[in-house]
């Protein structure tokens, strides 16, 4: 393993990965803002539903780590019956199994020899470690670096529409599955499937539609490995925006989802089934920030910019305040546009005070957690009792 990575993973498996309780519980406006607060009774009951929905499908669900980053939450994940965790990159998944949590998919390709040298690292025989695969050129690079006493199952990632990871190609398919098959320290684990740019359609039963369709398009793949009389264990895929569409995909084991566990703002604003709104999860997840100035009466600023939520699309919202519209002004600012009501008196109260604390659903809440180092824990008192380390924050590798 070169000095670079090294080192680099060297300062990943050295972070905290334990919760921490506060000697004393402290209330919502003595955080230190902007801070990330999410609250574990909601958050409890939204692990819990997705649990209970796929069950009752028959399904599994592999939650998507890369969401939250905290080992804490996916003990949390594991122990209401989640099949695995998903990781996106190597280094989150050092992470993970660091923490203890024992069946990961990685679930973008490995291309180099320094990160395949970090999956044989991580290896060992008390972890299921899964990888997505997508060339000839990965699975090379595996077979250079994975000890000949170890094993590691192979996900063959499959793209029919989306156009960022994924084969394509039947000739390459069979190709991996043989070279998959004549090497001892491989196993073929299944097939990956997922199509992100589904996840966020507005309208419900287009999402479903397409949906429905990618999944029609892996036909051929299904075919082929019938033809060789082999049954993938796992075939996962989908995601939070289709966890309730997904479900009649029969071939399907196990669904990717992610952003259900916290939502936000841009998930909030797709359709459910038979509603404006998406169904089924609460929010959960928030960016506290105090207001700190107020330079003219029609608007007050927060110590929260681009700093504090990430934004690809929409604006932070504070459901408190319904009529109060959030504008970006920066990296470390907010403003807030504060409703103007006809025939307000010069000395009636604005509806925000300097000082006070609020607290906004994020845009997005996986990049938004990434700029976090902790959560900020609160309880059905509504008081900060303890502080989570997003351990794999940062983790892009």
């Amino acid at each position: 393993m070169s000095s670079a990575i090294e080192a680099a993973l060297q300062s990943v498996l050295q972070r905290p990965t334990e919760p921490v309780m506060l000697d004393n519980p402290i209330d919502m406006g003595q955080l230190p803002t902007p801070a990330l607060v999410l609250d574990r009774a909601t958050m409890s009951s939204n692990i819990r539903a997705m649990s209970e929905h796929l069950g009752a499908h028959g399904k599994g669900f592999r939650p998507h780590a890369n969401t939250h980053k905290c080992p804490e939450i996916a003990r949390q994940q594991m122990a209401a019956g989640a099949v695995g965790i998903c990781t996106a990159k190597v280094s989150e998944a050092a992470v993970m199994v660091r923490a203890g949590i024992d069946r990961v998919l990685v679930t973008s390709p490995v291309s180099t020899p320094a990160k395949a040298r970090v999956v044989n690292h991580i290896l060992s025989p008390d972890i299921t470690l899964l990888l997505a695969v997508d060339s000839s050129a990965g699975l090379a690079a595996l077979a250079a670096a994975i000890d000949d006493d170890k094993r590691i199952g192979i996900v063959l990632d499959l793209d029919v529409s989306m156009g960022r990871t994924g084969l394509r190609e039947d000739e390459l398919f069979l190709r991996l599955l043989d070279q998959i098959e004549a090497d001892p320290r491989f196993y073929f684990a299944g097939v990956q499937h997922y199509a992100g740019h589904i996840m966020h359609i507005p309208e419900f039963e287009k999402r479903r539609e397409k949906s429905l369709k990618s999944w029609q398009r892996l036909a051929d793949k299904f075919e082929l490995l019938a033809a060789r009389g082999v049954t993938p264990s796992i075939v996962t895929g989908g995601g939070t925006g289709t966890y309730d569409i997904d479900t009649t995909i029969e071939q399907l084991t196990d669904i990717q989802v992610g952003s259900y566990i916290f939502m936000d703002e841009e998930y909030r604003q797709v359709q459910g089934a038979g509603s404006d709104r998406f169904q089924g999860f609460e929010l959960a997840l928030t960016v506290a920030c105090t207001a700190i100035s107020q330079p003219q009466a029609a608007t007050i600023t927060v110590d929260g910019g681009y700093k504090a939520f990430a934004s690809d699309s929409v604006n932070p919202v504070c459901d408190a305040l319904p009529d109060v519209q959030f504008r970006f002004a920066g990296d470390e600012h907010g403003v807030l546009i504060l409703p103007q009501v006809e025939g307000a008196g010069q000395n009636e109260a604005p509806p925000v005070q300097l000082g006070q604390v609020l607290e906004f659903a994020v845009p997005h809440c996986d990049p938004t957690v990434n700029l976090h180092d902790q959560y900020w824990i609160r309880e059905t008192d509504g008081m900060v009792h303890s502080i989570w380390p997003i351990s794999a924050r940062g983790c892009s590798w």
